[in-house]
């Protein structure tokens, strides 16, 4: 078996509803689009017994199908000791990806972001236009071409994060929290053991480390929907955030780094 390029981790916690729904989808779209080769790495977080049942036999079907249909891509089921958080789950994940992937990369369970995008993506990793950089970020940026579905107060939450995510870290990124990010193995895989956000802040850490080793980043305009059911808390106030990233940041400061990306 063609070993892959890119090795995709997706963290699902009681999502046994929305994911089968997407999991079907990712393979229909695979398997019109062979390559780049994809290993779909499904971390079930800890999941109620009929979550896990339901999101184990949909990644075993999808993964059936793919092996019959003679498909480079692959789907495997990963169970998480129990439930850590979206961060911890991710990290999971991306310790048991397969040596050979050029890259790691997550995506959200609930579908917002949708296969044919996720597969954009994937072929941008072997465009030569993307040849130096090192992060592919998914932006839900509102913008000619591109369809964001998104409700008043999260697009307002949002907005309110980003700019203390600026003010804290500097990354000059305009949506650190969309739930799609593919970063080049050999920038990502010096950072497995320093790692260590359990819950929604990973993304910023990922990207804080990826910036202080030089890493080249850049964000992805995408079509985005917001099909209710987030794990994110609406009333997640400024003053929380805030402490949450200047927490962060603390430890970041005080953290030796392995030396960054080469080209």
């Amino acid at each position: 078996m063609e070993s892959p390029s890119v090795t995709v981790v997706i963290p699902a916690y009681n999502e046994g509803q929305r994911l089968p729904r997407f999991v079907e989808r990712l393979t229909q779209v695979g398997l019109k689009q062979p390559a780049p080769p994809v290993e779909f790495l499904v971390v079930d977080d800890g999941s109620a017994p009929e979550h896990a049942a339901a999101q184990r036999a949909c990644v075993e079907a999808a993964g059936t199908r793919f092996t019959e249909a003679g498909s480079p891509h692959r789907f495997t089921y990963v169970a998480a000791p129990r439930n850590g958080g979206k961060g911890s789950a991710i990290r999971l994940g991306w310790s048991q990806a397969t040596p050979e992937s050029e890259w790691l990369a997550f995506l959200d369970a609930d579908g917002a972001i949708n296969a044919e995008e996720l597969f954009r993506l994937v072929r941008m990793t072997t465009s030569p236009e993307t040849g130096d950089v090192d992060v592919l970020a998914g932006s839900r940026i509102l913008m000619a071409g591109r369809r964001v579905v998104r409700s008043l107060a999260r697009h307002l939450q949002g907005r309110i994060f980003a700019t203390l995510t600026d003010l804290t870290f500097d990354l000059r990124f305009y949506d650190t929290q969309c739930g799609v990010k593919l970063v080049r193995a050999s920038a990502l895989r010096p950072l497995l053991g320093v790692l260590s956000e359990q819950r929604w802040l990973l993304d910023v850490e990922l990207l804080a480390l990826l910036k202080r080793q030089g890493a080249r980043c850049i964000e992805v305009p995408i079509d985005w929907e917001d099909f209710g059911g987030s794990k994110v808390i609406p009333g997640l106030d400024a003053a929380r955030m805030f402490w949450g990233l200047l927490q962060l940041r603390r430890r970041l400061d005080r953290l030796p780094l392995p030396p960054g990306p080469s080209h």
